[in-house]
């Protein structure tokens, strides 16, 4: 029994070793992917930044492009689970607001990975032609009922859901695509907490207001 525990014990602390060790490659990768592109970026690059050998980092990554895919796998997960939330028959005076705030967070917390997105669609997205399949359209007329749900139930204004969506996403990613240019207008010493509850309450006022969604 003793030898189980033990064994246990090995398994679980090698599994927190590798979730520290993913978790410092693929923010490393961020780093480089966001500042040199895919092309640009090495695999002893990454090691270099996370302050890990190389073989290590083939370890846990074979090559570089299932790396490439990590990074892009992860921030896709997070904007597409907190927009799986948005539900028919929700208050949007209610979840749109917490959607809003939540993206603007992921821009807060994870701005590398939305600029390597942001990279890999204005090159065309060669590395997502998969991705952009028919699921992922049809992923899409789902959450857009959602809106027109809304509509027809006399929640929102009849605006067209597609592009309500398109603005939902360019405006929170925004903040972390555009950095440079928003701390250029208004200085690099904002502290970054005040900036985004600043664009969270300006963002919201407007989109509510925009789509006649009233706030009791």
């Amino acid at each position: 029994m003793q030898l189980e525990v033990g064994a246990h014990r090995a398994d679980k602390s090698a599994g927190r070793i590798r979730q520290h060790n993913e978790k410092l490659i693929l923010t490393a990768a961020e780093q480089e992917f966001a500042r040199y592109g895919f092309k640009g970026t090495s695999m002893q690059q990454v090691a270099d930044r996370a302050g890990l050998p190389k073989a290590n980092i083939h370890y846990y990554f074979n090559n570089k492009l299932g790396l490439y895919y990590a990074v892009l796998s992860n921030i896709i997960d997070l904007w597409d689970s907190s927009f799986n939330e948005l539900d028919a028959h929700d208050d949007p005076a209610v979840v749109l607001p917490r959607y809003i705030a939540t993206k603007l967070d992921f821009s807060r917390r994870y701005p590398q990975a939305s600029r390597v997105f942001a990279m890999e669609i204005l090159s065309g997205g060669p590395h997502l032609s998969e991705y952009f399949q028919q699921d992922y359209r049809d992923w899409f007329r789902g959450r857009a009922a959602v809106f027109e749900h809304w509509i027809a139930a006399g929640k929102m204004k009849p605006i067209d859901p597609a592009h309500l969506i398109f603005l939902l996403w360019g405006s929170t990613q925004h903040y972390a695509d555009f950095a440079v240019q928003i701390d250029a207008a208004l200085g690099e010493d904002r502290p970054q907490q005040e900036l985004y509850e600043t664009a969270t309450r300006t963002l919201t006022e407007i989109i509510l207001d925009g789509c006649g969604i009233r706030r009791d």
